[in-house]
C-alpha cells in the first residue's frame, strides 16, 4: 500500500463519473467534505492481496502515529490509484478500505471516498513540517509484520525472469568516498559548504539532492498528471513497474525526438547499428563488464542458462567492434544505436512517472579514439554537441553540470576540466573519487532539477579505460603496430523518455510562474487546430488542412460548442488555433490565436504554413498519427 498523508485545513469532493470498477455508493458518497482533518490518499497494490487484513492493520497503525503528531481527530480515506503502478484487484481495494475505515473509527470521526469513481476534489495543506508524509506498508509473505521492498527483493530467487543481478560496481559505489566540490568558471575549487549558492539556487538544490543520496519519490510530481491529461503515456498495470504505456502523441514525440538524435549525430560520423537485447550473463568478458557497470540488471533463465536484459548497446558495439578490422585512418570510430529499450531494476521507491523507468528509450554512442588526448578532444567537442542537443530539445540551460572524475585525471588534466565550466558559463559540482572503482575515469552530466528537488540525468559522456582490453577491440596504427582505442560512452540527451518528463516539468513552472505552457512546436503532436464553427464551415477547413503539408494539422469537428473546443485546444497546449466561420470562409484570411504569444494575428492558409515550417525547419518532421477529424478519434485517457 501506498499512503500520502496531508494534514489538511479542509477537503472536499465531488463525484463526476464512474468506471467500470466503481463501487456501488448512496446517493451521501457522491459529495464529502471535512475539516481539520488526516487525509489519507491511499493506493492498494498487488502486494496487498497476499494479506489484506495485515495491510489493514498496518496502514491503521501509520495513520493514527501520523494523528497522534499532528493532533487530528478527524481522517478523511481517499482511494488514489495514482500513487502507484502496481494496484491490486478492485475488489481487494474496496475491501481494504472499507475495513479501515471501520478500523479508524472507532478512534476517530472517518469519512471515506468512493473507489473507482473520477471525482472533483479540493484540498489546503496545512504546511507544517509534518502536513505531507509519505508511507509504503509492505507485509512479509510468512509473516505479519511489516517488511520492507528491499527485503522483497532480495528473497526473490536469482537467476528467475525478473530478478535482479546487482553489480560489484554498484556496492562499490555505495561504499565509495565522495569529495564533494563547486568548480567555478575561474577554476577556482571549492568545498561546497564554503561556496555561495545565493544567485545559483538550482545549483544548490542539485547539492543537497546528490550528497544526500535520498532518490525515492515521496509525491507524485506534476508532470505524471500532464502526460496522462495530454494522452502522452501512461502506468502499465499489466507489466512491471517503470514500463509505460505510451498513447499516439507520446508515441510521436519519442519518434521525433529519437530521429532528431540519431540525425545529429549521423551529420557527426556516427553510424547506427543494431545489438541484441539478451546476453549471456556467463560469457567470460560480458561478466566481467556487468561487475563494472553501477546498475541493477534483469536475469532471465532459459534452456538452462541465465542471460541478462541489457542496460545499454556496450555489449553489442563492443563485440562488434572487437570483431572488425579497424585502421588508425577510421578514427574517431563513433557507432549509435537507439536503444528500444534498455531495462535496469531500479528500486520501487524511485519509479515514478517518466522520470526514472525499468525499461527506457536510450541514444548510446561509442567513440573509439587512438589515445587519452584523442578521447580528451572528443570528449570536449561531445560535451558542446550535448548543449545544442538540449538546447534544440526546448531544455536551453535548464539544467546543472556535475563532473565526476577520479583524483589522478584532476591532476592531469585540470586544465581540461576548468575549460569545461568555461562553455557551460557557470559553476558546477564537482565529484572528486581518490580511486577509481568503474571502467572510466571522467564523466559529466546534464541534470535537471525538478519541482521535487529531484535531479536527473539528461547527456552525459565517459572516458573509458578498460572495456578495449576487456574485448580485445584493436586498431592498425601507421606503422603496422596494433594498438587499443579510447573509448567515449555518449548519450547525447540521455533517455528519450526523461527528456519528455523535463519538458512537463518545465512547462509546469513556467505555468507556476503565471506563464502559458507548452512544448517545442516541433515536438507537438498538433501544430494547427481548425475549428468549423458549423458543419458547413468543415470543407473549407478540410481545404485549409490540405493547403499546409509538412505541417500536422488537425479538425476539430465534434458536436460541442465553440468555446468549449477552444477550451479543449487550450488544454492539449496547440500552437495555432483557427476558428473557421463565415467571415474566413468568404475572405480566405484566417484568424490565428497563437500560443506562446497569447495573441492573435490576421494570416491566409499559406502564410500560417510558412510560420510553422519557419519555427520547426531544421528539426525532424513526422505527419500527424491520428484521425485528422477529432469525431473520429477514440479517447486513450480520462
Amino acid at each position: 500500500m501506498q499512503l500520502l498523508l496531508i494534514h489538511s485545513d479542509y477537503i472536499e469532493y465531488e463525484t463526476k463519473k464512474r468506471t467500470p470498477v466503481a463501487e456501488e455508493i448512496k446517493s451521501s458518497m457522491k459529495r464529502g467534505c471535512m475539516e481539520d482533518a488526516l487525509t489519507a490518499f491511499i493506493a492498494v497494490e498487488s502486494y496487498d492481496e497476499a494479506d489484506p487484513d495485515g495491510t489493514v492493520k498496518n496502514a491503521a497503525t501509520e495513520i493514527r502515529k501520523t494523528a497522534g503528531q499532528v493532533k487530528a481527530n478527524r481522517v478523511m480515506l481517499y482511494p488514489y490509484a495514482h500513487l502507484s503502478s502496481e494496484l491490486s484487484k478492485p475488489a481487494v481495494a474496496v475491501d481494504v478500505l472499507k475495513k479501515l475505515e471501520e478500523t479508524l473509527s472507532s478512534d476517530y470521526e472517518v469519512k471515506r471516498a468512493p473507489f473507482g469513481w473520477y471525482k472533483a476534489f479540493k484540498i489546503s495543506c496545512k504546511g507544517h513540517p509534518l502536513s505531507e508524509l509519505s508511507r509504503t506498508i509492505r507485509i512479509g509473505k510468512n509473516e505479519g509484520s511489516a517488511g520492507s521492498e528491499e527485503n522483497k527483493k532480495n528473497g526473490e530467487k536469482d537467476g528467475s525472469v525478473g530478478s535482479e543481478v546487482v553489480s560489484e560496481a554498484l556496492k562499490s559505489e555505495e561504499k565509495a568516498v565522495s569529495h564533494w566540490h563547486i568548480l567555478t568558471q575561474d577554476g577556482e575549487l571549492l568545498p561546497t559548504e564554503t561556496f555561495d549558492f545565493s544567485e545559483h539556487t538550482d545549483l544548490k538544490r542539485f547539492v543537497d539532492y546528490e550528497i544526500s543520496k535520498s532518490r525515492a519519490v515521496d509525491r507524485i510530481p506534476p508532470h505524471v498528471e500532464l502526460m496522462k491529461r495530454l494522452e502522452i503515456a501512461d502506468y502499465e498495470p499489466g507489466s512491471d513497474s517503470g514500463n509505460m504505456r505510451f498513447y499516439p502523441k507520446g508515441t510521436l514525440m519519442k519518434r521525433l525526438l529519437e530521429d532528431y538524435v540519431i540525425d545529429t549525430v549521423s551529420k557527426r560520423g556516427a553510424v547506427e547499428v543494431e545489438t541484441p537485447v539478451m546476453y549471456d550473463m556467463n560469457h567470460p568478458t560480458l561478466k566481467k563488464y556487468l561487475d563494472r557497470f553501477p546498475a541493477r540488471q534483469y536475469s532471465i533463465e532459459s534452456d538452462k542458462r541465465s542471460f541478462f536484459l541489457r542496460f545499454a548497446a556496450c555489449f553489442g558495439q563492443f563485440l562488434m567492434n572487437r570483431d572488425m578490422t579497424i585502421s588508425y585512418r577510421n578514427l574517431p570510430l563513433k557507432m549509435i544505436e537507439m536503444t528500444r529499450y534498455s531495462f535496469r531494476r531500479e528500486q520501487h521507491g524511485e519509479l515514478v512517472g517518466l522520470r526514472r523507468l525499468r525499461a527506457f528509450t536510450m541514444p548510446d554512442m561509442h567513440t573509439l579514439c587512438s589515445d587519452m588526448d584523442h578521447a580528451i578532444a572528443e570528449f570536449k567537442d561531445q560535451y558542446a554537441m550535448c548543449m545544442a542537443v538540449l538546447a534544440d530539445i526546448g531544455l536551453d540551460r535548464d539544467y546543472e553540470v556535475a563532473i565526476r572524475f577520479t583524483r589522478d585525471f584532476y591532476a592531469e588534466n585540470q586544465e581540461f576540466i576548468t575549460e569545461l565550466v568555461k562553455i557551460v558559463d557557470k559553476p558546477v559540482l564537482i565529484e572528486l573519487w581518490d580511486s577509481r572503482f568503474f571502467y572510466f575515469v571522467i564523466k559529466f552530466e546534464f541534470n535537471y532539477i525538478d519541482t521535487m528537488n529531484k535531479a536527473s540525468a539528461l547527456s552525459t559522456v565517459q572516458i573509458d579505460v578498460e572495456n578495449a582490453e576487456r574485448y580485445g577491440i584493436e586498431y592498425t596504427d601507421k606503422n603496422g603496430d596494433k594498438l587499443r582505442p579510447t573509448i567515449l560512452h555518449c548519450s547525447p540527451s540521455g533517455a528519450i523518455e526523461r527528456c519528455i518528463y523535463a519538458l512537463l516539468e518545465k512547462a509546469h513552472l513556467t505555468s507556476e510562474a503565471g506563464g502559458v505552457p507548452t512544448l517545442p512546436t516541433w515536438l507537438s503532436p498538433t501544430h494547427v487546430r481548425l475549428i468549423p464553427v458549423a458543419d458547413r464551415h468543415i470543407e473549407y477547413a478540410e481545404g485549409v488542412a490540405r493547403a499546409m503539408p509538412g505541417v500536422r494539422v488537425d479538425i476539430d469537428n465534434r458536436e460541442e460548442t465553440v468555446g468549449k473546443r477552444i477550451r479543449a485546444a487550450g488544454r492539449e497546449w496547440i500552437p495555432y488555433v483557427v476558428v473557421i466561420g463565415d467571415k474566413e470562409v468568404e475572405s480566405g484570411v484566417l484568424s490565428v490565436t497563437i500560443r506562446a504569444e497569447s495573441g492573435k494575428v490576421e494570416e491566409t492558409a499559406q502564410e500560417l504554413r510558412e510560420r510553422v515550417l519557419s519555427e520547426i525547419a531544421g528539426m525532424p518532421y513526422r505527419q500527424i498519427n491520428l484521425p485528422v477529424m477529432l469525431s473520429q478519434r477514440a479517447v486513450f485517457f480520462g
